[in-house]
């Protein structure tokens, strides 16, 4: 009896691997949470737009295509031959734009890691392609959710050319070609500093 009153249990190493590998993974998940901006992550454009509507520093801008052609087009028309950026402006259906100001540290950081990797994921998620190298001005990146050269939606992201650690999302959804959409995205830049002020 001796021998059962002493005997100790001895857990297999490969329980204790699988609790390291399951507290690893939780690790790696929350770090994924971090690094997306606070709470869930957004699933869709549509969805990061009403996440940070109200939240401090954002700002959320309605663009009419009257204002874009206004804006933009009698300018825009005369250096770039003017008929894609036209048709691609009276084919818009809505359009805005989400801009951040970082106020703090922890706001600046968000800009910085969060609002970047959260976007990016989505967008891949989603599967948006790239528009052509070269169609935007400035830190710009363009994606589109296009059937063949049907485009029914852009989206650029970048930041204000005046603001450190700033963030701009852009959407405009219509009807365009590829190269309507490249001739929309070359004036978006300056559309966006015109409608935030910077």
């Amino acid at each position: 009896m001796h021998h059962l009153c002493s005997f100790t249990p001895v857990r297999p190493a490969a329980h204790w691997g699988l609790r390291l590998l399951a507290l690893l993974v939780a690790l790696a998940l929350l770090g994924g949470c971090r690094a997306s901006g606070p709470g869930s992550p957004a699933r869709t454009v549509d969805n990061f737009f009403a996440k940070y509507r109200d939240q401090p520093g954002f700002r959320t801008t309605e663009w009419s295509a009257d204002l874009l052609q206004r804006l933009a087009l009698v300018r825009a028309a005369k250096l770039l031959g003017g008929s894609d950026l036209t048709n691609a402006i009276t084919s818009i259906r809505t359009a805005r734009v989400l801009s951040f100001v970082p106020t703090s540290s922890g706001a600046r950081e968000l800009a910085r890691d969060g609002l970047g990797s959260e976007v990016s994921g989505l967008l891949a998620a989603e599967r948006y392609t790239s528009l052509a190298a070269g169609s935007g001005t400035g830190a710009y990146n363009y994606v589109v959710r296009a059937n063949g050269d049907n485009v029914s939606e852009l989206v650029a992201t970048g930041g204000l050319p005046d603001a450190a650690n700033s963030f701009v999302l852009v959407e405009v959804k219509g009807s365009f070609t590829r190269a309507q959409a490249e001739a929309l995205a070359r004036v978006l830049p300056e559309a966006v500093r015109q409608t935030t002020g910077r």
